[in-house]
C-alpha cells in the first residue's frame, strides 16, 4: 500500500465511524448530529497523520529536528474536543442536558486519532461498543425503576394558610416521597412559601401531583421542576 493509499484509507475510515455514531444522535434528536461526529473523527484522524508520516511530509529535514511523539497530539486533541463537548451541555432550570452527547463526541475524537495511526481493529471495536452503549444501554436505562427527583415550591396566601401536614398528605397520596420543606415569608409577609424536594419511582406522579394541587383553593402559586440528564 502507498503512502497516499493509506492517507486516504484511513480517512475514509474515520468518515464512516464518525458518521455511525452521528448518525445514532441525529436519529435521537441531538444537537451535535451526523456532522459534527463526522468532522471530529475526521479532524482527529488527519492530525494524527501528521506525526505518523511527519519524516515523509518534512523530507530533507534533519532528522535530530524531529520528534515523534504521538500521545502529545492526542493530548492537544482531546483538550481540544473537551471545548466543543462543553458547547453541547446546556442547562435548563434545575436540568442539565447534553452529558452523552458531550461524551459521544469524546469518544469520537479518540476513535479518529487511533484510526489515524492505523489501529483499525480497535477503532471497529470502540465503534460497535459506542453504538451499544448509546443505544442499548439507554433503552436499559428507561426501564430501570430509578427514583426521579424534582424541587417542589407551593405559594399561598398568609392570612388563608395551608398546614404543612395537608400539603404532605397530598404528596404522599401520590407515592411522592417529601424531604423537610424550607419556609420563606414574602411580599411584606403576606405571601407564605414552601420549597422541598421530592422523589418517586414513577415521573408520571409528578403530573398527578401538579393536577392535584392546582385544586387546592388555598394555593395561589406553585411549580414542580424535575430534575435530571
Amino acid at each position: 500500500m502507498t503512502e497516499l493509499e493509506a492517507i486516504s484509507t484511513r480517512l475514509v475510515v474515520a468518515v464512516v465511524a464518525g458518521s455511525i455514531i452521528g448518525f445514532e444522535r441525529a436519529y435521537h434528536g441531538r444537537p451535535a448530529g451526523l456532522r459534527t461526529h463526522t468532522l471530529v473523527c475526521v479532524s482527529s484522524a488527519l492530525l494524527m497523520l501528521l506525526t505518523a508520516f511527519q519524516w515523509d511530509l518534512l523530507q530533507g529535514v534533519p532528522l535530530v529536528t524531529l520528534r515523534t511523539d504521538p500521545t502529545r497530539m492526542a493530548q492537544g486533541i482531546m483538550t481540544g474536543i473537551g471545548f466543543l463537548g462543553a458547547g453541547v451541555i446546556m442547562k435548563e432550570n434545575l436540568t442539565i442536558r447534553g452529558l452523552t452527547t458531550a461524551a459521544s463526541i469524546w469518544m469520537t475524537a479518540a476513535i479518529g486519532i487511533i484510526i489515524g495511526m492505523g489501529f483499525f481493529e480497535p477503532a471497529a471495536m470502540a465503534t460497535v461498543i459506542t453504538l451499544v452503549v448509546l443505544s442499548f444501554f439507554g433503552w436499559s436505562e428507561r426501564l430501570m425503576k430509578s427514583r426521579r427527583y424534582a424541587k417542589l415550591l407551593v405559594r399561598f396566601k398568609r392570612s388563608i394558610g395551608l398546614p404543612k401536614e395537608e400539603l404532605y398528605s397530598v404528596i404522599k397520596s401520590h407515592k411522592i416521597s417529601a424531604t423537610a420543606p424550607s419556609y420563606h415569608l414574602e411580599s411584606a409577609g403576606t405571601i407564605f412559601q414552601y420549597e422541598m424536594t421530592i422523589s418517586t419511582s414513577d415521573p408520571e406522579n409528578f403530573h398527578n401531583l401538579a393536577e392535584s394541587l392546582s385544586k387546592v383553593e388555598q394555593i395561589i402559586e406553585f411549580s414542580l421542576m424535575p430534575t435530571g440528564d
